[in-house]
């Protein structure tokens, strides 16, 4: 069977990560998404499929397009309501990025709970402790012993449980989607209400995807629920946390800390005070950059379109949200 899987990236250099992974029945054509709309359409008539963010505009004139894969976790650049309403799934990379993620989710909580960045800055300023004036001091914990509350308990979520048993740490989540018995008991997690797991934890770590369900989630009313010691972590989508409610809380010292990967802006302006404050700290939405993370996304972002193209069901479709 000829398949024509068209990759729709302006970035050259993913396309030629994909033309490594290729089978030889298999033809992958860059189509850069900046041209001009009629020259995408025109270069996608024979598309199958599509690898990438497509918008409504350029899928629908596509007539043999029957998917959009993603080459990450998150599809919310897409409008998937109107996708799915004219015929055409959206599968994102089914998970593959899920351990460099969850990694970067812990190292962010070992940062924020060891002040490590000060502690890094202090020797490249040839200051050791002896020499610090020790105002971070008292705000130094233990991982080992909190309760971990887990926002959406999904492959990311997941992972996260799954490294933090050997922390002997109590974990809490909350989630939108049913999970069986058999898991929980697996990843030694207890569901709990939101309420309750923002009452209760230590560690806040957010893991939903970007909707009108989860805009701004993380407001205001939440961390006044939070204990004034606990340390959020977002390594999802900035926007599910409410940044200017997020600044009043650590100014007001209800919550104590927090670990970004994620912000409301990206990037994020040069007088956002969070980037100032010494309880704040910020990766630039790296957590899913990883060799290995890499190799997994492309060969899932190519396998699952011949999957398709050889009159499979694809894996990993995203469900639009609807009101």
């Amino acid at each position: 069977m000829s398949n024509n899987i068209v990759v729709y990236v302006a970035d050259k250099v993913q396309f030629d990560g994909y033309q490594e992974l290729v089978r030889k029945d298999v033809t992958i054509t860059w189509v850069d998404s900046t041209l001009p709309l009629e020259e995408q359409v025109a270069q996608l008539q024979d598309a199958v499929v599509i690898i990438g963010d497509t918008q409504v505009e350029v899928a629908s004139r596509c007539p043999n397009l029957k998917l959009i894969q993603g080459s990450s976790a998150g599809t919310d650049k897409m409008n998937l309501p109107a996708l799915e309403d004219i015929g055409i799934k959206v599968a994102n990379n089914g998970g593959a990025n899920a351990i460099a993620v969850s990694e970067h989710t812990i190292a962010l909580m070992m940062t924020v709970l060891r002040k490590l960045d000060i502690q890094f800055e202090s020797v490249k300023e040839r200051k050791w402790a002896s020499k610090l004036v020790p105002d971070w001091w008292p705000y130094v914990h233990e991982l080992t012993g909190s309760t971990v509350g887990i926002i959406g308990l999904g492959s990311i979520g997941r992972q996260v449980a799954r490294r933090l048993a050997g922390w002997d740490c109590t974990l809490l989540y909350e989630d939108a989607v049913d999970h069986s018995p058999e898991l929980e008991a697996e990843l030694g997690v207890q569901r709990v209400t939101r309420d309750e797991l923002l009452t209760r934890s230590d560690v806040v770590t957010l893991h939903v995807p970007l909707m009108e369900a989860t805009r701004g989630m993380m407001s205001d009313r939440e961390f006044g629920l939070m204990k004034k010691t606990a340390v959020l972590i977002n390594t999802c989508r900035g926007p599910v946390v409410d940044e200017a409610a997020l600044i009043r809380a650590l100014n007001a010292k209800e919550i104590m800390a927090a670990g970004l990967d994620v912000l409301e802006v990206e990037p994020t302006p040069d007088d956002n005070p969070l980037i100032e404050m010494d309880n704040v700290s910020i990766t630039p939405h790296v957590a899913s950059v990883a060799q290995e993370s890499w190799i997994r996304s492309r060969e899932f972002a190519v396998q699952n379109p011949i999957r398709v193209a050889n009159g499979g069901d694809p894996l990993a479709i995203v469900v639009p949200e609807r009101p």
